[in-house]
């Protein structure tokens, strides 16, 4: 369960591009943070493969090892491998929740799941890793209906994009999974391929 804790903007402002959505103090500085942060850094092949693997590791919020596993997996599914580790990414519960707009923030998200609010197929699952499957159901705990951020989700629902993949029925709080998404299905700011060079080194 072990997670980064740390300040999510400063992560954002070193990479290049906005981990959270939506955050307005990566915003106000789209620059990296440090004394030398408007400086001119030296644009390496390896910088660049780093740097797309830390933006996918903290967009997800996946350490390291985690991350590697993921990677490991993905290598041995049929496919190209860069597709297959963002689907595993994506197929996350604690990111399905914030797709789906229960959650404002993929933070949010894995504590609620935390939290136990959330079954799939039934059963309670607080396991923000969990991986879901094409046709699962995702349930709000009946006694978790009327928790704060679970109303606040249903009131603003219409406000967010919901990915073709999932049908969201924010009233009854259900999630369905309809498949798992295809690489065009999946927006996040980052080139799997240098990923996949950097571990294949």
């Amino acid at each position: 369960m072990a997670r980064y804790t740390g300040p999510i903007t400063k992560k954002s402002r070193r990479l290049g591009t906005d981990l959270v959505g939506n955050d307005k103090a990566f915003e106000r500085r789209a620059y990296p943070p440090g004394m030398h942060g408007r400086g001119r850094t030296k644009e390496s092949e390896y910088l660049l493969q780093l740097r797309e693997k830390q933006k996918a590791r903290f967009a997800y919020g996946v350490l390291e090892k985690q991350f590697r596993r993921y990677y490991e997996e993905a290598n041995r599914l049929q496919g190209k491998t860069g597709d297959n580790l963002l689907i595993i990414l994506e197929s996350r519960l604690d990111n399905v929740i914030y797709r789906a707009g229960f959650a404002s923030t993929r933070r949010q998200a894995r504590q609620l799941v935390v939290h136990g609010h959330f079954l799939v197929n039934g059963r309670k699952v607080n396991v923000p890793s969990y991986r879901v499957s094409a046709y699962d159901v995702i349930d709000v705990k009946p006694t978790s209906q009327n928790a704060y951020p679970i109303v606040v989700a249903k009131e603003t629902h219409h406000e967010r994009v919901v990915p073709a993949w999932l049908t969201v029925r924010p009233n009854k709080g259900r999630i369905l999974v309809h498949q798992l998404p295809v690489r065009d299905q999946i927006t996040i700011d980052v080139n799997e391929q240098l990923i996949v060079e950097l571990y294949s080194k």
